[in-house]
């Protein structure tokens, strides 16, 4: 006990240490703001995201199905929010935005029910959903492992399994080989980071040989998917995490780093430092602690500006290389408003201002995706909220798609082309520890 007390001052005096100097560091190098901020050139891919297991319903035998009878403080999945009887309605509704990117998921459980065996029907409805999608005009962004596998993989030992890469290119190789046609941007694998996460807490994978074992699934669809459609742009979408970026995705990215035709980002939450201390803490004593009070989901901290340090940190990381927000956007509590008062609408024109900041300052951003189009299964919950079309799904079992206040502003937005020259975010910007330090302390980012 005193050795890992010992250990949590030292996690304690660390943070706080690193907060000191971010703030004695402050303004030392600022980033001049821009008179005006430039609209974004109209081949800038606008789109919104859904993921298969957490919007379709119908769900088929895979590792979720499996995980949310077993808490019972989980939502049950029931039919989510029926994309699969209503992905052309749903996809009609982000044409009306007039985007020109919609992400999917083709759901390998759903596909591939028995090793070596493929069902013609779930290929049929992953057919019409990307001709709609086409017809619509816009492009299809598919992501090839969100989170889910087939039941299965599962009775095989999933990722603990040395033949798990095996299976998941059997599967995706066939998903591409059918789907390359479309050109469609490629998403190998979302989130590795939190999908390990994830799989680690459920007992289901050891986190190094995961990490490890995605990235060579990730390397080998990449070359697979550039053999049948060259000139694709094919990546793994990292979540990023403020003030440890590179110790959260920087060893998977390091594996994958060849491999990637541009760098997707998730960005959601600014820096918080009882977080990233309880983080501190958990990797120094090797035991899992509680989440602190006051931090789900729609709790955590929104700054806009962060989106900025985001895009900075992967153009270094990757000089040249293109960068594409494919997620972002705000949670809310079963869709009543914030606390804080920041509604839908304002994150979202604060966020893109800080990307046409971005570009502006010499930031190869040729993307951003709203996460989501409608509400779904939060992995667990449908109390949080992220779509621009809000579902409730609990009490209305006609799943209705109601428009929220951002559904307007993301149609004016796509059609300017961002926040118009003069615009200024409605918050400006935190005190740099609250970002992303120590990046946002040694180079801070003003407005005018």
């Amino acid at each position: 006990m005193r050795f890992r007390f010992r250990r949590y001052a030292l996690a304690v005096l660390a943070a706080a240490s690193s907060m000191l100097l971010c703030t004695q560091s402050a303004a030392a190098m600022p980033i001049r703001p821009v008179a005006a901020t430039p609209p974004v050139d109209p081949g800038f891919l606008w789109g919104v995201a859904t993921s298969g297991f957490q919007s379709e319903g119908h769900a088929p035998d895979s590792n979720w199905t499996r995980y949310i009878p077993s808490h019972p403080d989980y939502d049950a999945l029931h039919d989510s929010v029926d994309f699969y009887d209503r992905y052309a309605s749903d996809i009609d509704l982000a044409a009306d935005l007039g985007v020109r990117v919609f992400r999917i998921g083709i759901e390998w459980a759903r596909v591939q029910p028995a090793p070596g065996v493929w069902d013609e029907d779930a290929f049929r409805f992953y057919d019409a959903v990307i001709a709609n999608i086409v017809r619509a005009g816009m492009r299809p962004m598919i992501t090839l492992d969100h989170w889910v596998y087939p039941g299965w993989a599962v009775d095989r030992g999933g990722w603990r399994n040395p033949g798990m890469v095996e299976d998941w290119l059997s599967n995706m190789r066939t998903v591409v080989d059918r789907y390359a046609a479309h050109n469609p941007l490629w998403v190998a694998v979302n989130e590795p980071a939190a999908y390990i996460s994830h799989e680690v807490r459920r007992g289901a994978a050891d986190a190094g040989e995961m990490m490890e074992r995605i990235a060579q699934a990730h390397n080998a669809i990449y070359d697979h998917i550039h053999h049948v459609q060259p000139g694709a742009q094919v990546t793994s979408n990292v979540g990023y995490v403020a003030g440890s970026e590179a110790e959260v995705n920087g060893a998977f990215l390091d594996r994958v780093a060849h491999r990637l035709d541009y760098v997707g980002i998730d960005y959601y939450f600014g820096y918080d430092p009882a977080q990233s201390l309880l983080g501190s803490i958990t990797r120094a004593t090797g035991s899992a602690i509680p989440n602190l009070p006051g931090t789900n989901i729609w709790e955590l901290p929104l700054r806009t500006e962060g989106i900025y340090y985001a895009l900075q940190h992967y153009s270094r990381r990757f000089p040249g290389k293109p960068l594409y927000i494919v997620e972002n956007g705000m949670p809310t509590e079963n869709g009543r408003p914030r606390p804080d008062g920041y509604s839908r609408s304002d994150h979202l024109r604060d966020t893109v201002y800080w990307i046409q900041r971005a570009k502006a300052d010499g930031m190869n951003v040729i993307g951003y995706n709203y996460w989501s189009l409608t509400d779904n299964y939060e992995w667990g919950s449908y109390t949080p909220r992220f779509g621009l079309y809000t579902v409730d799904v609990r009490t209305d079992p006609a799943l209705v798609r109601r428009p929220t206040d951002a559904v307007g502003t993301y149609t004016q937005l796509v059609g300017a082309g961002g926040v118009p020259a003069d615009y200024r975010p409605t918050r400006s910007p935190a005190i740099c520890f609250l970002v992303d330090p120590p990046a946002s302390c040694l180079n801070p980012v003003a407005v005018p």
